[in-house]
Formats: C-alpha cells, structure tokens, sequence
C-alpha cells in the first residue's frame, strides 16, 4: 500500500503545484497530515503564531489519479483516521459573531487533549468519544485557485461531520489526473465548529480512491451506509441549505428515477441537515436510503 507522508504544506487546491503521488483508480492509500494551525500548537504553552504562518488548514497532495479527466467525479472512501502523536488541540481565541453578546476579551485557550482507548481525555473528569472527519478535502478546480478556508463546488474547508470514516465522498473533476487534497482531521467537531477549531490533530487517513468516467457532478455529496447527502456554502446560510437541497433533489431525479416534484415533497417531511462551519455557511441536507424505495 502507498504512503503520502506529510511533505509540503499546501494552503491552496492548485492545479499548479506537482503531483506527489500517482494512483491508479482503485487503488488504497495511507495519506499523511498536519493539523489545521500546521503544527504550531503542541502543548498548552504554545500559541497560534501567525505572524509565522498567517495560513491555516495545511492540506497534503496532490493526488493524481490516472485516467481521471474533467467530466468525470472521484468516489473517495474513507477506511480510517488515527492520530499521528496521540493528541488534538483546540482554541478560543477570537468570538466573532457572538461577540455582540459574550464580548471580546476571550483568552487565546490553547488546550491540548490526549487520545486514547477511543476517548479524547478533555479533563481528568470529562472524555469525548473519538468520532475523527477530514475538515478538508477536495480537488483543484480549471480557473482560479481558492484557498483552504472556505468550501466550494471542489470540496475543500466543508467541515461537515459526515466526511469520516464509513462514507464515501464524490468530488468532481475538473483537471486532468483530478489533484486530489486532503487535510485538516479532527478527533471530533460538534455542528457549526463554534470557535472555528474542531479539535485539530495530525492524522493518517486511509482511503480508497475510485474513479466514475463521465460520471459528472455539480458539487461534493456523501453517503454513508444509511443516507445520501449533498454540499453547498454560502452566506446567508438560507441560500446554502436551499442549493444543497436542489442539488439532492436533482440527483435523486438523475440516479434514482425520482420526480423531482414528488422527491421536493417528501425531503419537506423527512430530510434532515448537518451544518459545518457556522460561519461560512456550509451546509449537507440529507436523506435516508430506506425512503428512496418508493420513487412515486
């Protein structure tokens, strides 16, 4: 099995920088990662120094994955996340919008967590379970090179829960060999990644990257084994939930032979959300498998 271990860190989904790695469709590999504040956060004592590295989200890549060519998706699932060191790091640092009611005297809050037996040990008294996600994940778009702080039809900074061990995320393809990224795990994130950190830790991600000729997609969905999901960002967050919603309802009409009519009522009553970075406004609307039995 190949290994992409962490080399040069990418703040960018560019279609520009070489491929450090090539893979044939199918195939699984063991990719490497540096945490979302690129290492700089170690211990309690340590702070977020951006006056050495003001970027944030370092990503590892590229992945060139033959035959892949623009028109076609990657369908990359998710086999395992482990902790690199054996430790996630948090911060509070800035309040932003809920300064108006908390203010804006927050400490910078470094706090550093071990992980073991399946916990994240946030206390001597407090354990979170160990649920680890990409934050980041995505491909190099044809025109322009967006950053790894907001989300688009690439993928990239989505911080949505589902994207973790067990799914499978369709990203689509817009350069030849796809350039695919990925980076920013977290040992576990609650919706809406309140203080803009999840708790960030270096990671080995296991995945299984298949290619879907001529399989062409609007934008990032997911499924799991019980629901399919579809992605969008965007401020107000209103747009976001209804462009994730048509982007669900048009696939449901494309793969599964749904009116998109029929498909539009039926998510009013039983389709649910899972939001990422508040902020942002990144956005999945999903939808349980056991209801697409009866397309009608």
């Amino acid at each position: 099995m190949q290994r992409l271990p962490i080399g040069p860190l990418y703040y960018e989904y560019s279609r520009h920088n070489e491929p450090r790695l090539r893979i044939q469709p199918g195939e699984t590999i063991v990719v490497e990662s540096e945490d979302a504040f690129s290492g700089q956060i170690r211990t309690n004592a340590d702070r977020r120094d951006k006056s050495i590295q003001p970027k944030g989200n370092p990503q590892t890549g590229p992945i060139w994955i033959e035959g892949a060519e623009p028109g076609d998706s990657l369908a990359v699932t998710i086999r395992e996340i482990k902790p690199l060191i054996g430790q996630c790091s948090t911060r509070t640092s800035d309040p932003r919008q809920l300064a108006e009611w908390l203010g804006t005297e927050c400490p910078h809050g470094t706090h550093v967590c071990a992980i073991n037996d399946g916990q994240i040990h946030w206390s001597d008294k407090l354990t979170i379970p160990y649920r680890p996600m990409l934050g980041c994940i995505g491909t190099a778009p044809d025109w322009g090179v967006p950053t790894t702080i907001p989300a688009g039809v690439h993928g990239g900074n989505m911080d949505i829960i589902e994207v973790c061990p067990g799914n499978t995320i369709y990203l689509p393809v817009f350069v030849p060999g796809g350039y695919l990224y990925l980076g920013d795990a977290h040992a576990a994130m609650g919706h809406g990644e309140l203080s803009a950190s999840g708790l960030e830790m270096p990671a080995e991600s296991t995945i299984t990257v298949e290619l879907r000729k001529g399989k062409k997609i609007s934008g990032p969905r997911i499924e799991s084994p019980t629901e399919l999901m579809t992605v969008a960002t965007g401020c107000p967050m209103e747009r976001a939930t209804a462009e994730a919603f048509a982007k669900l309802i048009l696939w449901l009409e494309a793969d599964y032979g749904w009116d998109r009519w029929r498909a539009y009522d039926l998510l009013t009553h039983v389709a649910s959300i899972s939001v990422g970075y508040y902020a942002i406004g990144t956005v999945a609307t999903k939808i349980e498998k056991r209801y697409l039995v009866g397309n009608a």
